[in-house]
């Protein structure tokens, strides 16, 4: 079992996990763009993350267990990220920050539609996008439908919506 931080209240433990921002974004991109190499999360990072930053992160992710790290077979020097199970189950987590986020604070609509989706859909969504993670990260068979298809389109949309706007 892994040592405790500074106390053994969860809040503070799961903290120590993720309280700084560039896990958090890290999982994010990894959760909901997809993004499974580390020159993908250095490349569409709207946040401009240092590449110096982004390996530590990743190291850190595996080692807590929220992310796995295997060789790329297509190439030597590549890995694939996967979230585990442990980091799939941050879904809720998520949905409530990007809840949070888009009530409280000065959102972009496309920045915040997949929030406003996952707010709407609940838990039962929550769960049908879980599964879709458990397919493409675990191996898990495919669900019926994609809730990630969905949510990138619902940006898109967002994303033609403001660019159709004369600036």
């Amino acid at each position: 079992m892994r040592e405790t931080g500074r106390s053994g209240c969860p809040i503070n433990l799961t903290l120590e996990i993720l309280g700084d921002r560039w896990s958090l974004i890290v999982l994010r991109d990894v959760m909901f763009g997809n993004r499974r190499h580390f020159r993908e999360l250095m490349a569409k990072s709207d946040e401009g993350i240092a590449s110096n930053i982004l390996a530590d992160r990743l190291k850190r992710l595996v080692q807590n267990g929220l992310l796995s790290r295997r060789d790329d077979a297509s190439h030597k020097q590549k890995a694939i990220y996967s979230l585990t199970e442990m980091g799939i189950a941050l879904v809720p987590v998520f949905a409530a920050m990007g809840d949070w986020g888009r009530r409280f604070l000065p959102v972009t609509e496309e920045l915040s539609i997949r929030a406003e989706i996952l707010a709407d859909g609940g838990a039962l969504l929550w769960e049908r996008f879980m599964e879709e993670l458990r397919f493409l990260h675990l191996g898990a068979p495919r669900p019926e439908q994609s809730v990630l298809d969905e949510l990138t389109q619902a940006y898109r949309d967002a994303l033609a919506r403001r660019q159709a706007v004369p600036g």
